[in-house]
């Protein structure tokens, strides 16, 4: 994205010239990115060749999935309805991992029928669950076991999922039981073990500080695990002085993981292969001035994009039109939802802007349109796709009729 004689572009093509066709609020994503974004995780971590499963409920638009397919990913998916996306999307059965606190046995039991490759188990009420469907198929299921580190992903609260007060996964007793009690069972075989800390993490040490948890397993209960699941979670930069993940150093402490455990890599992102991939477009309907405050009113709300409102979360804001003339006045993009959450950025100032023009809201590619909610009966947004300089619509937005 950039501008070019002071309008803005996302891939060479004019975002005003984007909004004229579709209108706002649209959800646009770019092809180019998403590729970049596909190749740079694998070379950061191609010395061990890891399964890629794609985080689905990060997104989960058909198109989008086939993309990442095209481009060799699995799955991660934590419903029935996103393994059926998956498989809908041609991701093949035996690169799909199930992961979720709370799998129905009718979930289990399509997991089962598909032969995905596995279900990450985190409970034992959960593998004799398993255990049933598996004796009534006669078959034995691959399963992994999430492990809860008890560790601080140093993320957002309300995205960090491997601390004991959270509730995903087993602590280490826990696991090692499961693993004496299953090993030798004809219907369970526990060929994974798995874990997930947070998401939006920046620093590579809870990674380091998980891998030390997981030997501690391995030497403790002395089982091979043909897969280890080290989930995702790998953040973006939101803010352009935002401190980077450290990839090399991850990547090289994972390469002596596996080395010592010949054992294959499973990871699980979402946010670090589409996040940054996706924008928001929409309009500015009012400017509301008051004493100390500018209120710039758009036609995007929380029930479009949640996450600010839902954790506090940043994201840019950019003019579809640049210009030079900054009003040094506290700024808050607004939604029109009758929330005082629905409100997008605080600013100091801004430049200029009047009513009717457009804005992007940068970095939604990931937990934008998943969150999205038809709050207030408020209909969904298109979403779009660049590819090759071409645009195209992937998801047609709601009409009134399809929801009151």
């Amino acid at each position: 994205m950039h501008y070019y004689k002071k309008k803005l572009l996302i891939d060479n093509v004019p975002v005003d010239k984007i909004i004229r066709e579709f209108g706002t609020p649209t959800y646009c994503y770019s092809y180019n990115q998403l590729k970049e974004n596909i190749l740079k995780f694998k070379k950061y971590f191609n010395k061990f060749n890891p399964l890629i499963c794609f985080a689905v409920k990060s997104n989960n638009n058909n198109k989008i999935l086939k993309e990442i397919a095209n481009l060799g990913l699995g799955a991660d998916v934590v419903s029935i309805g996103e393994l059926m996306a998956a498989l809908k999307s041609n991701i093949h059965p035996n690169k799909i991992v199930f992961s979720g606190v709370g799998k129905t046995y009718d979930e289990i039991k399509f997991a089962v029928n598909k032969k995905i490759l596995l279900i990450n188990a985190e409970s034992k009420s959960e593998i004799e669950t398993i255990l049933k469907i598996a004796k009534k198929n006669n078959r034995s299921v691959d399963i992994g076991i999430r492990l809860n580190p008890n560790i601080d992903a140093r993320t957002i609260k309300e995205i960090t999922t491997g601390k004991s007060s959270n509730k995903f996964g087993l602590v280490d007793k826990e696991i090692i039981s499961l693993i004496n009690y299953y090993k030798n069972s004809k219907f369970i075989n526990i060929k994974c073990l798995s874990v997930h800390i947070g998401s939006q993490i920046t620093s590579h040490l809870p990674y380091l500080k998980m891998l030390k948890a997981i030997q501690k397993i391995i030497d403790k209960c002395n089982f091979y695990f043909e897969y280890i699941d080290l989930g995702g979670g790998m953040g973006i930069n939101y803010k352009k002085d935002e401190k980077k993940l450290n990839f090399k150093k991850y990547s090289e402490r994972i390469y002596k993981f596996v080395k010592k455990n010949n054992t294959k890599i499973i990871f699980e992102p979402g946010r670090s292969i589409v996040g940054n991939a996706g924008y928001l477009l929409s309009k500015i309907i009012y400017i509301k001035k008051t004493r100390n405050i500018n209120f710039i009113i758009i036609d995007a709300g929380m029930n479009d994009l949640m996450r600010p409102a839902l954790y506090k979360a940043y994201h840019r804001i950019i003019p579809t039109k640049r210009n030079v003339n900054q009003i040094r006045k506290r700024h808050e993009f607004v939604g029109p939802v009758c929330e005082t959450t629905d409100k997008f950025l605080s600013t100091k100032s801004f430049q200029k802007l009047n009513e009717g023009d457009n804005i992007v809201l940068c970095d939604v590619g990931a937990y934008g349109k998943t969150l999205s909610s038809n709050y207030n009966l408020r209909t969904s947004a298109d979403e779009i796709l660049i590819k090759n300089s071409k645009v195209k619509r992937i998801k047609r937005k709601e009409k009134l009729r399809d929801i009151i």
